[in-house]
């Protein structure tokens, strides 16, 4: 039985000065990301804010445990490739599909 895992970040960044500036960082870590895991990425909320972004991050794998630890290297990259942004909250939640 196949797993979905979902990853819920939320990043601030606080010397984002515009919307511009903001999807400039995001966009960014975001393609890396992709391209790095071959996962689902994308920011799906805060788009109006300048300072936060919400990015949710998805896999789909036939072991739970290697969805867990994709979702897990995911979060250490993004700490350690966020640039201007720190993340402010980390969320994960697995479905059996």
């Amino acid at each position: 039985m196949a797993t979905l895992g979902v990853l819920r970040l939320t990043l601030h960044i606080p010397e984002s000065g515009s919307l511009k500036s903001k999807r400039h960082v995001v966009s960014g870590l975001l393609r890396r990301v992709r391209d790095e895991f071959k996962v689902a990425a994308a920011e799906i909320g805060e788009r109006d804010r300048w300072q936060l972004a919400e990015v949710a991050v998805a896999c789909v794998s036939e072991d739970q445990r290697h969805a867990g630890e994709i979702i897990s290297k995911v979060v250490a990259f993004v700490e350690r490739n966020a640039g201007d942004a720190v993340v402010a909250d980390v969320a994960t939640e697995f479905m059996r599909l």
